[in-house]
């Protein structure tokens, strides 16, 4: 059904890259709308529209459009069921599941932020994460547990953190930790992964192209 596609904004090599995982992995019909960051697109009056804060990924699904990851996580495995990324309301495992998306917006992010930027984190009492140490050592106990985030199944949850895990440690922005390493190979030797890769390897070239070559058209 044409209704159904789900437009993503997307951009190489940006936190977008999780969501076009997901869409494959749901197997749902969508198309990208690309964005060259690199030339500032995200920052077009266009792009403002769909999201004033100038970040991807957003969707359009019918007549909804979603920012942010999370959101986005949540909307798109409750919107194609058939594809089993999302323990259904009143499933025992809908509760973790929500809970570690949840947790890598508010606990993860910020922290792995705070921690790359050198930027003290407050009081433990004030800190939504209350210090790095004790949240990553959460995270690495929950996955030393349990093949996935909610337990025996994948999920849009392991997505969403597989395809963040996987480029926070190339960059040594998390430490490497066996566990951790293990899991994110679960994620990144899956098709759906090598389909955005290749696609983010070859637009990403594009973008570059197109910005040197504007750079030499203006000077």
């Amino acid at each position: 059904m044409t209704d159904d596609i789900v437009t993503l904004f997307h951009s190489p090599q940006s936190r977008s890259g999780a969501a076009l995982v997901l869409l494959e992995e749901l197997g749902a019909p969508y198309k990208l709308h690309v964005l060259n960051m690199k030339a500032g697109e995200q920052r077009g009056p266009e792009y403002l529209a769909v999201n004033p804060m100038g970040k991807v990924p957003a969707i359009r699904h019918r007549d909804a459009l979603v920012t942010e990851q999370v959101a986005i996580s949540i909307y798109l495995a409750d919107a194609f069921p058939g594809a089993g990324l999302a323990p259904a309301i009143g499933d025992a495992e809908r509760g973790a599941y929500l809970r570690w998306l949840v947790f890598y917006a508010a606990c993860f992010e910020p922290a792995v932020s705070d921690r790359a930027m050198k930027r003290e984190a407050g009081s433990a009492q004030s800190s939504p994460y209350g210090d790095f140490d004790t949240m990553y050592e959460t995270l690495v106990q929950h996955l030393s547990r349990q093949p996935f985030f909610t337990g025996e199944r994948l999920s849009a949850a392991d997505i969403l953190w597989g395809t963040a895990l996987h480029w926070m440690t190339m960059f040594g922005l998390v430490p490497e930790r066996p566990v951790i390493t293990d899991f994110i190979q679960k994620i990144v030797s899956r098709p759906s992964y090598r389909v955005m890769m290749d696609l983010d390897e070859k637009l990403a070239a594009e973008h570059q192209a197109a910005v040197v070559a504007a750079a030499e058209a203006a000077g």
